[in-house]
């Protein structure tokens, strides 16, 4: 008897997924709860179980295609000699490559670079040495080991980081993944090809943006160029990611909302910034338990609509857009910040983005925000509106912190840093004596008692 495997529904907002690696070849044996391939969600990368035992007969959909939300992609047979029968009556249906023959030519391609490139390499090598005194720094080979699965040598790896190994001419087998289970990251690439390794862009507070600077001091300074996700001339497909940005964003169109601006002194804030810094504490999660602690004031700022009416969660969590190295953006979910102590809620921070990056975070840490921060202070810009997420009522766009000549009440002027803030809301369940409401407190909070943000 044969039972199919179907596409999960990872998500709520997931209306299908793509195959990113088949983890068992067929005929292999299958454990009830064993991870058979990993899927590709509209925000991350997931295993996927079997529910029963027995044997995995046919890979219907290969690795690499996308496939519907409910759509069979496999079978799974409960005894060995089934395997040959129903292999038989799919024989159309399966793919004709299997996807570690798929994994061996991606394999084979980072190893067969044109030579034209390699010279190129060994020529920028030679001009950087005469340029600095310092050696080239270079990795230990010694220390590089394949990412391999338990049960064959075929090695395990994200697609970003595949992309990067063909990219840069790395071989995969001889890389030492750092993810779960041993599987390759985007980072573990960078790093085996002597790269610094970047981090996503969060925010953190009116700090500007610093860019990764390579290893070797050189005479002049190379130019910095903006993100891009395709070379000029072509055309590059929306990744899963971005196709789930793509729809959400369209139907937020549909949404009446409104916007209201505030600014902000954050002269305290700063001061109080920089004792708590060395404790390990971001801006970030001040800037979240501030605004969680005046959330707790006016719960109507955290309602949603709902066919039914206004709905009010239980719960405050705040979700901080993160945008991906490889497009598209993700909101990781502090939960509950008003009842975590700052340090604490530093540290959750810290490993969710950890987390992000790798596509590693569970669907209930980045699907259950009740409110959501957009932070773009550290590219310095002055002001922006946040388009609102879908099934919340209210995101809160924060832009730099800057020196301001400010005219004070007594009719004197001075110079103070000023953080410009933008709410927009949805205005079926929010009106703009809330959202005005809720921005002066925020700004008194953060002016006049930035340190009851630690309990």
């Amino acid at each position: 008897m044969s039972h199919e495997i179907f596409m999960p529904a990872l998500s709520s907002t997931m209306t299908e997924g793509k195959i990113v690696e088949w983890l068992k070849n067929p005929g292999d044996k299958v454990e009830r709860g064993e991870s058979v391939l990993v899927v590709e969600s509209d925000k991350a990368d997931m295993d996927v179980e079997s529910f029963q035992d027995g044997y995995l007969a046919a890979v219907l959909m290969p690795a690499g295609s996308t496939a519907p939300v409910g759509e069979t992609i496999g079978l799974i047979v409960e005894n060995e000699d089934e395997i040959a029968s129903v292999q038989e009556q799919n024989k159309g249906k399966q793919p004709e490559v299997s996807s570690s023959d798929q994994l061996e030519l991606v394999s084979n391609k980072t190893e067969e670079k044109p030579v034209i490139q390699s010279e190129i390499v060994e020529k920028q090598e030679k001009e950087v040495v005469l340029k600095s005194e310092k050696p080239v720094p270079s990795f230990n080979t010694d220390q590089i080991n394949a990412a391999t699965s338990n049960v064959s040598s075929r090695v395990i790896a994200s697609p970003r980081a595949k992309k990067l190994a063909s990219q840069m001419g790395v071989d995969l087998a001889k890389v030492h993944g750092s993810g779960p289970h041993g599987r390759i990251q985007a980072d573990d690439i960078l790093k085996a090809n002597g790269q610094p390794v970047s981090i996503p862009w969060i925010g953190e507070g009116g700090s500007p943006a610093s860019i990764p600077g390579a290893n070797l001091e050189v005479e002049s300074k190379p130019e910095t160029s903006g993100n891009s996700f395709g070379n000029p001339g072509e055309t590059v497909q929306f990744n899963t990611l971005q196709k789930a940005v793509n729809k959400n964003m369209e139907s937020s169109l549909e949404v009446p909302c409104f916007r209201v601006g505030y600014s902000i002194n954050t002269d305290k804030l700063d001061n109080f910034y920089k004792k708590v810094k060395q404790n390990g504490v971001t801006m970030t999660a001040l800037l979240v338990k501030a605004v969680a602690k005046t959330l707790k004031k006016h719960p109507q700022v955290n309602s949603s609509f709902s066919e039914n009416g206004i709905s009010y969660p239980e719960n405050i969590n705040i979700a901080v857009a993160v945008a991906m190295e490889d497009g598209g953006l993700i909101t990781p979910v502090l939960k509950e910040p008003c009842n975590t102590d700052l340090f604490e809620l530093s540290r959750e921070w810290k490993d969710l983005v950890k987390r992000s990056r790798s596509k590693q975070l569970e669907p209930d840490e980045y699907s259950t925000g009740t409110f959501t921060l957009s932070n773009l202070g550290m590219f310095g810009v002055d002001r922006f509106d946040a388009i609102l997420p879908p099934g919340t009522g209210a995101i809160l766009a924060i832009a730099s912190s800057k020196p301001t000549v400010v005219a004070n009440s007594d009719g004197s002027i001075s110079v103070k840093k000023i953080m410009q803030v933008n709410l927009t809301a949805d205005h079926r369940v929010i009106y703009g004596a809330d959202g005005a409401s809720f921005l002066k407190d925020l700004a008194s909070l953060i002016e006049d008692k930035p340190e009851t943000l630690v309990s």
